[in-house]
């Protein structure tokens, strides 16, 4: 919600020309709020030149959530083409819309996206709502916000869900603010749990710096929101033949909503390296494989040798030794390749978070006692200096038909 100071209002209208819904006209040359119409989205208060608006945020809580229906996926997509985030989460959320009997749709905001929609169709998606625009090619916090705002107040879904990418973890505290919504950041797990009497989305995240596991319910806000780490939920297998239904909605946007302007967009330069999120085989290293970027050397052999990456735990990157970007764990990157060679890591749990949907896990530490092989499938006992060698020197042999 907002306030208007009528005494600080000049009446100069730019207010009215925003509002997406229509919820400000002028009396007098005054700006008068219907705050039944109002959804909170905030468009009008940085037009306004006096500063004569200024948001109220109040927190919804709500005695009777019956109205509230249909799990919503935000799927986030970039010029058009679909993010992975969005098919991930559409297979997480058939559970949760099979739970609670109720419909499984996704929300696609952008410019040209029809392609979209299709693909969204065949990873289960019951709905689509759309909204486009040529303002909405490229992503703005304002404009996304003041979409999902009046989406949310409109249809009234029970869930919604987002990607924790970098557009998911601004967007959702933002619609979250604005529409003084509950949100869980950085989940790893989703279920349907009965809570009161009334059937709630358990969100699962780590807490206390990844030492612990915590469950959050939000029994009396809706939509229950959370961002969810991508590659920790599986998507359905696509199927050309589903199909559902589009819900096309206008939103009345312009440029003066925008407080940013894209000057360019850069890509990231290409190492030639598979991001360790993308390879199906990762081979990681620890403090257990040295302290400088040469003792790395060796995992880059291994790696090469299937055709996979190198990634590094938390201390490795917080050492310099290798950058953020390899890092694999709660505090950075979820993987889920098909083998992961884990070398001189513990396993502390916030590594173990990051690395457990992984289909195969091979532990190489000289700690019998080290917590990785709780988790591993196949566990060597051994310094990494005379494991990964000997490992190496063997898999060659085998290529080339020499071994014994």
């Amino acid at each position: 919600m907002i306030e208007i100071d009528m005494k600080v209002c000049t009446g100069c209208e730019k207010c009215v020309k925003v509002c997406p819904v229509d919820a400000i006209h002028m009396e007098e040359r005054t700006a008068i709020l219907d705050e039944d119409e109002c959804i909170s989205c905030s468009a009008c208060i940085p037009v306004c030149p006096v500063d004569a608006i200024e948001p109220v945020i109040e927190t919804k809580e709500l005695e009777d959530v019956s109205d509230f229906e249909e799990v919503w996926v935000f799927a986030e997509q970039d010029q058009g083409e679909l993010k992975a985030t969005g098919p991930q989460l559409l297979g997480k959320g058939r559970e949760l819309a099979d739970e609670l009997d109720q419909d499984l749709c996704a929300v696609i905001i952008g410019d040209q996206v029809e392609d979209s929609i299709e693909e969204l169709f065949s990873y289960g998606a019951e709905k689509v709502y759309v909204v486009e625009d040529e303002i909405l090619g490229e992503y703005s916090t304002e404009t996304y916000t003041i979409v999902l705002a009046k989406l949310i107040s409109k249809y009234k879904p029970n869930v919604l869900l987002y990607g924790a990418t970098h557009q998911g973890r601004d967007l959702a505290p933002s619609v979250a603010g604005r529409l003084g919504l509950g949100l869980t950041a950085d989940c790893t797990g989703l279920s349907i749990e009965e809570v009161e009497g009334k059937k709630v989305l358990l969100q699962t995240r780590p807490a206390f710096g990844g030492n612990v596991m915590a469950d959050i319910v939000c029994p009396n806000s809706r939509p229950q929101m959370a961002t969810v780490r991508p590659h920790v939920m599986e998507p359905l297998t696509p199927d050309p033949n589903r199909e559902g239904e589009i819900l096309r909605e206008e939103v009345k946007l312009s440029e003066e909503m925008i407080s940013t302007e894209v000057l360019e967009v850069l890509e990231p330069e290409s190492t030639g390296e598979i991001p360790v999120e993308e390879a199906d085989i990762v081979v990681t290293g620890g403090r257990g494989v040295g302290s400088c970027r040469e003792d790395f050397e060796i995992l880059k052999d291994l790696a090469d040798f299937f055709g996979g990456t190198v990634g590094c735990s938390r201390p490795i990157v917080e050492e310099d030794i290798m950058p953020k970007s390899k890092q694999v764990g709660q505090s950075g990157k979820t993987i889920a390749p098909k083998i992961y060679i884990v070398c001189g890591v513990s396993g502390a749990i916030q590594h173990r978070v990051g690395i457990r949907d992984s289909d195969y896990i091979i532990a190489i530490n000289k700690d019998p006692d080290a917590p990785i092989f709780e988790m591993a499938d196949f566990g060597i006992v051994g310094d990494v200096d005379e494991v990964l060698p000997t490992l190496i020197d063997r898999l060659k042999e085998m290529k080339n038909g020499t071994a014994n």
